[in-house]
């Protein structure tokens, strides 16, 4: 049995970053022979000014805080550090260093909208003046994937969100959202600043994703829970951070000849990407009809009202010939099968974002009973609900 030891995580479950490389830890810990004594605040927040002196022996701390780096330097024990891989090498901390490779993170959100076929691309991101550095690596990673690949380049960093400038900010986001080329693809630094953009082309009626396709980094639930499009998202694999240093420290307090000075020499280890997790608002398709693109704007988010052929026809003003005949050219199929569609892409996204019980789910996408949601997915998925579910999970 491995020697007890006392470790701290300065580390804030508050973000879905931080919590995700908690449960890494945990992993570990299961997996390993580790005898550790945890420390973590009551209320999983890091207070820094009860913190310190710490007389444990060894840390995991995320380095993203500046204040966090500057009191840890004052520490002769074992430390890991997790945050953003910064571009310039020398503002790295002087300890093993685990990170999220944020130039990858940015080229599979580039990666996933181009194969979607959109030609032009932005960003949206933090202002300059944040302390939050992984923010400033991932828009000049934009930046120069774009100009790699050709495309012109549309930039906006905004403001740092507050309750005092917050309308004043949305304000300056829709002006800068209502001047970009249609169709148009949005990589958002992350899934916070993603909700922003949705809920600008909402109240703008600009047709998410047809128009404006966004996605974002991190595949937070709180922010797709608070969006009424579903926001597509790149997984950073933060449990893989939380393993690798649990592992890190793990060596380090085996070590026999511990010295903080050997550590120098020791570089950071890039965790990539898991992969983009698809979802509504990059469900783009390359339509030039304007009746087409509205018809389907109004089918996605009003098919669980059980709406008819007839409401749809009423919303874009053609006759049923006139629109069957387009959809039937472009899509391929009815505007009654495109409402069919459009009900199961719902029950799917809530069965797999959500745990919410299959008669409540099968009401909500406007289905006339359980069994007619079961009937629909063994139909088209081979699967019953519940099989659909556990599968993708």
């Amino acid at each position: 049995m491995d020697k007890p030891f006392r470790i701290a995580l300065l580390l804030n479950a508050n973000k879905a970053y931080d919590r995700q490389i908690i449960e890494g830890v945990c992993e570990y810990l299961h997996a390993s022979t580790c005898d550790w004594d945890i420390f973590l605040e009551d209320d999983f927040i890091t207070r820094l000014d009860t913190f310190n002196p710490w007389e444990g022996d060894g840390v995991i701390a995320d380095y993203e805080s500046p204040q966090i780096a500057e009191i840890l330097d004052a520490y002769d024990i074992p430390i890991v550090g997790v945050g953003g891989s910064y571009l310039n090498e020398e503002e790295h901390p002087n300890v093993p260093y685990v990170v999220s490779d944020d130039r990858s993170l940015v080229e599979f959100a580039f990666r996933h909208l181009q194969v979607k076929g959109l030609e032009k691309m932005a960003f949206y991101g933090l202002p300059d003046d944040s302390w939050k550095k992984w923010a400033k690596a991932r828009e000049l990673a934009f930046n120069d994937i774009i100009k790699t690949e050709g495309y012109d380049s549309y930039v906006y960093l905004g403001h740092e969100a507050t309750p005092q400038t917050w309308r004043h900010d949305m304000e300056q986001l829709a002006e800068w959202i209502q001047k970009l080329p249609k169709p148009v693809g949005i990589i958002s630094v992350c899934d916070s600043r993603a909700r922003h953009l949705l809920q600008i082309c909402e109240k703008l009626g600009i047709i998410v994703p047809n128009e404006v396709s966004i996605i974002g980094i991190d595949n937070d639930e709180i922010a797709r829970c608070l969006s009424r499009v579903s926001l597509s998202s790149v997984g950073q694999n933060c449990k893989q951070i939380g393993y690798q240093s649990a592992k890190i420290l793990h060596r380090l307090l085996d070590s026999t000849e511990f010295n903080k000075n050997s550590l120098l020499k020791i570089t950071k280890f890039l965790i990539q990407p898991t992969k983009v997790f698809e979802r509504q608002s990059t469900d783009f398709r390359s339509l030039n009809d304007p009746y087409v693109i509205q018809a389907i704007h109004y089918i996605s988010h009003n098919a669980y009202k059980k709406i008819r052929v007839d409401q749809v026809l009423e919303n874009v003003g053609i006759s049923r010939t006139n629109l069957e005949v387009r959809f039937r050219n472009i899509l391929g199929h009815s505007i009654h099968q495109e409402i069919y569609n459009a009900k199961l892409k719902r029950a799917c996204n809530l069965l797999t974002a959500t745990s919410l019980p299959l008669t409540e789910i099968s009401d909500m996408c406007g289905y006339t009973s359980l069994q007619y949601m079961y009937n629909v997915f063994k139909k088209n998925l081979s699967r019953t609900p519940k099989e659909y579910r556990e599968g993708m999970r």
